[in-house]
């Protein structure tokens, strides 16, 4: 039987055929966590591989068993739900619910100080709920991880694509279009590095886990920031992120690979819970009829986009407006 800890920090990976990855990033993240107050819990989310075999054996060879837990899901539900799983293995087996909860991806590794740089920050700004890392490519260049809600003109202004709309209305983007290099207050931060103070989850809950992939970490920092508490963005907590590796989705990918039916039911399900039917409608509306006219634009231009194959048919598929045809079909 696991020992009475005061347990600090839960450190939750989810990991779905990235063995690999998570082997690679766990020993810095061991040597970073004070091993007297912190734990690691591992999900493996019934990857189709050996998977499980590979990072539990990883773990006895390592000699971090008193520090890391892995855990096999019973189902693949998800982001959301291997971590909500993590959270709650680690309340059951010690019987405490952490301060801290840290959520990283497979795809990281963690930078000299980016844990004590984030505990730092909440013990000086107690208003603060959630914090997100400077993500970084392998060469040290900046990743874009602090972000706007997404809006009604957030909507039209992604859809067109239109240069010099998007500078007059640069502050209505999703993107800050500029990475800060002091701490930043933000709207929601990337969920491959989410630093989340317990007590957020003891006011808004887990995670949604009708979230698959995509959307989820948008919603659970607007429940937070709804509940009264700050989103901020911390540049000294330093992660080196793979872009993609664990998902196979890059933002600008030059494969231009086609969105999976997921990303399009968890876009929906955040206008439909955040904003209702008609916010939804007026979403869907305006991005679709603003990417019809792009790809319009770009056939007139004898131009090629960088958008993922198929994007128009799908969204509008996927859209509120023809969805439930699928709904109707699994019925």
């Amino acid at each position: 039987m696991e020992a009475f800890i005061d347990l600090r920090l839960l450190v939750s990976v989810v990991n779905y055929r990235s063995a690999e990855l998570v082997c690679r990033m766990l020993p810095g993240l061991v040597r970073q966590i004070d091993k007297s107050r912190d734990r690691i819990v591992i999900v493996d989310n019934q990857s189709p591989d050996d998977s499980f075999e590979v990072l539990s054996n990883f773990v006895v060879s390592s000699n971090f068993t008193e520090h890391v837990d892995v855990v096999l899901a019973d189902k693949n539900g998800g982001f959301s739900y291997g971590n909500n799983l993590a959270i709650k293995t680690a309340v059951e087996k010690y019987k405490t619910p952490p301060s801290f909860v840290w959520l990283l991806n497979p795809d990281t590794q963690v930078l000299d100080e980016a844990l004590t740089n984030l505990v730092s920050f909440f013990e000086s700004y107690p208003n603060a709920g959630i914090l997100g890392s400077r993500l970084e490519s392998e060469n040290g260049a900046p990743q874009e991880s602090a972000f706007n809600f997404s809006s009604l003109a957030s909507e039209m202004l992604t859809s067109t694509s239109i240069g010099y709309l998007n500078r007059i209305f640069s502050k209505s983007l999703v993107s800050l279009n500029y990475i800060p290099d002091s701490p930043t207050r933000c709207d929601w931060v990337a969920g491959a590095s989410m630093f989340i103070r317990y007590s957020v989850i003891e006011d808004i809950g887990l995670m949604d886990e009708t979230y698959f992939l995509y959307f989820e970490e948008t919603d659970f920092c607007l429940q937070t920031i709804r509940a009264g508490w700050e989103c901020w963005y911390v540049p000294t907590s330093r992660v080196t992120h793979f872009v993609g590796q664990s998902t196979g989705i890059v933002s600008g990918d030059s494969l231009r690979r086609r969105r999976p039916k997921y990303w399009f039911q968890s876009r929906q399900h955040f206008f439909l819970k955040n904003h209702g039917l008609l916010y939804t409608v007026a979403a869907d509306l305006i991005w679709g009829i603003g990417f019809t006219f792009l790809q319009i634009r770009y056939f007139l231009q004898r131009k090629k986009g960088n958008d993922p194959d198929y994007m128009l048919r799908d969204f509008w598929r996927n859209s509120i407006f023809l969805s439930w045809l699928d709904r109707k079909q699994d019925v």
